[in-house]
């Protein structure tokens, strides 16, 4: 350790201080002025600022089902020319999915654009869209079983509020009308009243006195749905907990007409189920696929250049693939044409990506483009520019690519762990035998060690390469990473470095901090659609550290501090300084907003941090010192997430929008929704085996004493103390991180996933370089296995 020559305690709480003023300061200064996308323009224009009466027109047309994949200069000539003179992205449509079935319905759909929030539809599969009742006075009409869609956001963990989008509209003096029954329900009005109706774009001919227009091609759903309702497998089981049980369904197979004289029902109509292939067991849904979905895509490409034809000059167009039309959930088009919008990408401040935005976008997107304000509620961003892009026949690649790596992420994802974790309990075994009883294969079970700690940045360093367009993806997969990991391995040995106990664990601890900071700083991109990163199509998180990165990262980046602060023994002040400022730098790189915005992480990265300077630099590590680290932790994880809230609410992150629903009364429930979550983990047997055997190895096998009579820990602590502050340090965060995160048991099994072979190689190496020893000789079990009592 550095306790001679090491800094006064009074230096030490001086520099600390001060160095956590700046930490502050520097969170809440960018934080108050906002990232700089959230208030950049569209291509072409400005945004409105938002006034009392709306400014211009919006129409938005959806068209659910539709993918990038789908358009065709020959087949969908309308859609292709939009979006050859638009700005384009891949829209996630993720909204609250029926039991069984892990996609996005249009009903679902549609409400989420209603309110500005992920929204429920009720039922257990997706059913078409029945009709508006027609109220009789001039067009309007009023969404049939609006009451029991009311009830089903209630049991929804969002609790979207429905008509948001239309009451925003009429509220500001504008006139909002729909085409087709889809539409009617995201411009229908908190009570289910549509303004003005029409069944089909002809019957709405003039669309000039309107502010907002909201029309339906649903030609790819219908043909998806038939004549019956979707429904999930009956060999799914999986209860939901976010929807309301529908009412029994209506005995016929075609819902009939409604009139104006027809009573309303307090139901939302579902159709039949199909019929079952055998008995008591409905039929599996089928994607649309070939000619049928071909025929359908151009029907709906008629009807949307049915609705352009009629739309004012002026007009802003935003298309939107608004649901999925199928059992699996894809990625979809959205084009915003016309008004501040020409051709490039798209992003929003909600997904801090190019060429990716949001459903619940939509409905923010009218409200800046009309000059209005943006309902509270609304938890989406205004479609902003994303920079230049090529036409149309460049462009849609993009897209089409991103969603093609979504669906090859879901394939590939479950078998690539079940391989991870088997490759590393074998591994764990074979070394376990080769560090007791074999000395001559300790160079090479060095060796693979270190390219074992180095595999979980290979993960995101992998998505460098486009290895899920290649033929076989799995393989491809494995072995872009495998690369990767040899890669930095091969860096690890490659310099003077490589003959010291740390030197080849600092290098792939160095790599894989600075790798992961440098991405949260750039934009992310390294953890969109990784394995061991975020998915778009399920849009849990679209920037930021996700929960696996923050395990390698925060792992990383300690057990870089414990060899920074080894190197650096002889002065031991500089070493204290460089470990805090470095530490420092990395906790704001997981908190800062525009960055990392890790809620969770900050206050556990904080508390291993700590336990790690402290004991390099000789201090006591009590538990009423963890108590006060921790708190100070979450302090400044709250004082990131209030001055983030006290940014404009169109540009604040999920940290500002946590604080928000706090002080609405919903934080309850969302720490509630994230609790259930992480207690869940521990069913996820690969990874609560991986953690545990990992843990055992790290115990019973460095700790103990070999054949030789010295335990390998021991040895690597006798030579480099401070590995054993970068353990337990790495360790605390990991498990503290396990405890407030709703990853769960993901972070510690990552976080082990480097640790414990870093540790492995050092040790391995120690035990190179020491004489063997006798037996009787033979050394305690390593210390460190807890922290140190006051």
């Amino acid at each position: 350790m550095l306790t001679p020559g090491g800094p006064s305690p009074r230096t030490a709480r001086v520099l600390l201080a001060a160095l956590l003023t700046l930490l502050v300061a520097a969170l809440i200064v960018p934080a108050s002025s906002g990232p700089a996308s959230a208030g950049t323009a569209p291509a072409g224009g400005t945004l409105p600022v938002a006034g009392a009466v709306p400014v211009g027109r919006v129409v938005v047309i959806g068209v659910p089902g539709l993918r990038w994949a789908d358009l065709d200069p020959e087949r969908t000539p309308t859609l292709w020319a939009l979006a050859d003179r638009g700005s384009t992205a891949s829209l996630s449509t993720r909204a609250v999915p029926p039991e069984g079935l892990p996609v996005t319905c249009p009903a679902a759909g549609w409400l989420t654009v209603s309110a500005g929030q992920r929204a429920a539809s009720p039922g257990p599969g997706c059913g078409a869209i029945p009709a508006p009742v027609a109220a009789g006075d001039g067009g309007t009409a009023s969404v049939p079983g609006w009451p029991a869609l009311v009830a089903a956001q209630q049991s929804s963990p969002f609790k979207a509020r429905l008509g948001l989008l239309a009451d925003a509209v009429t509220a500001a003096g504008g006139k909002v009308a729909a085409i087709g029954p889809g539409a009617a329900l995201a411009a229908a009005d908190g009570s289910g009243r549509v303004a003005a109706y029409a069944a089909t774009p002809a019957a709405l001919p003039d669309l000039a006195p309107y502010a907002l227009v909201v029309a339906e091609a649903g030609e790819i759903t219908r043909a998806w749905t038939g004549d019956g309702q979707v429904s999930p497998p009956a060999t799914q089981s999986t209860p939901s907990t976010t929807q309301a049980t529908p009412p029994a369904a209506p005995s016929t197979t075609q819902p009939a007409r409604s009139t104006a004289s027809a009573p309303e029902s307090t139901a939302f109509p579902v159709r039949a189920a199909p019929s079952t292939t055998t008995a008591g067991a409905e039929r599996e849904p089928a994607d649309l696929d070939g000619e049928a979905r071909r025929e359908a895509v151009s029907a709906a490409d008629r009807t949307v250049g049915e609705v352009l034809s009629k739309v004012p000059q002026g007009a802003t167009v935003l298309v939107a693939g608004i649901s999925d039309s199928g059992s699996v959930a894809h990625l979809h088009v959205a084009i915003a044409s016309g008004g501040p919008y020409g051709r490039g990408w798209l992003t929003a401040a909600s997904t801090r990506q190019r060429a990716l935005v949001t459903i619940t976008d939509i409905t923010a997107t009218v409200t800046h483009l009309l000059g209005i304000p943006t309902p509270e509620g609304v938890v989406g961003r205004a479609w902003s520019g994303g920079g230049a892009a090529p036409p149309a026949a460049e462009a849609a690649r993009g897209p089409a690519d991103a969603d093609l790596a979504s669906q090859v992420l879901r394939e590939v994802r479950e078998p690539f762990f079940i391989a991870l974790v088997s490759a590393q309990l074998l591994f764990y075994a074979l070394a376990a035998i080769v560090v007791r009883r074999h000395r001559r294969m300790l160079t090479a079970t060095r060796v693979v060690a270190t390219v074992s700690a180095a595999l979980p940045v290979s993960i995101f360093l992998a998505q460098l390469v486009p290895w899920w367009s290649l033929r076989h993806p799995m393989p491809a997969l494995l072995g872009t990473i495998v690369a990767f990991a040899a890669l930095v391995a091969g860096l690890a040995y490659a310099g003077p470095w490589r003959g010291r106990v740390l030197g080849p664990p600092a290098v792939v601890a160095g790599v894989s901090s600075l790798a992961l900071l440098a991405d949260v700083v750039t934009g992310s991109r390294l953890q969109v659609n990784a394995v061991a990163g975020y998915e778009p199509v399920t849009g849990g998180r679209f920037y930021g550290f996700g929960n696996m990165a923050f395990a390698v990262y925060s792992t990383g980046t300690i057990l870089l501090l414990a060899a920074v602060a080894h190197a650096l023994r002889r002065r031991p002040r500089l070493a204290v300084a460089v470990c805090v400022a470095y530490g420092l730098l990395a906790i704001a790189g997981d908190g800062w907003p525009t960055w990392g915005a890790d809620f969770g992480g900050v206050p556990s990265f904080v508390l291993g941090v700590a336990v790690c300077v402290l004991m390099t630099a000789g201090r006591r590590v009590s538990v009423l010192r963890l108590g006060v680290i921790g708190l100070a932790g979450a302090a400044l994880i709250s004082l990131i997430a209030v001055a983030d809230w006290l940014r404009p609410a169109d540009q604040r992150t999920h940290l500002g929008a946590f604080v928000q629903q706090i002080i609405g009364g919903d934080g309850g429930s969302v720490v509630g929704r994230k609790l259930g979550a992480m207690l869940h983990t521990l069913g996820n047997l690969p990874l609560t085996l991986l953690s545990v055997v990992a843990l055992a190895f790290l115990f019973l096998v460095l700790a103990r004493p070999s054949r030789w009579g010295a335990a390998a820990l021991s040895l690597a602590y006798a030579q480099a103390p401070e590995l054993r502050a970068g353990l337990i340090g790495a360790l605390t965060a990991a498990f503290a991180g396990f405890l407030i995160n709703d990853s769960g048991i993901a972070i510690p099994a990552m976080a082990l996933t480097v640790a414990v072979p870093l540790a492995l190689a050092a040790s391995v190496h120690a035990l190179q370089l020491a004489p063997p020893t006798t037996a009787a000789r033979s050394s305690a079990p390593a210390e460190a296995t807890a922290p140190p009592t006051a």
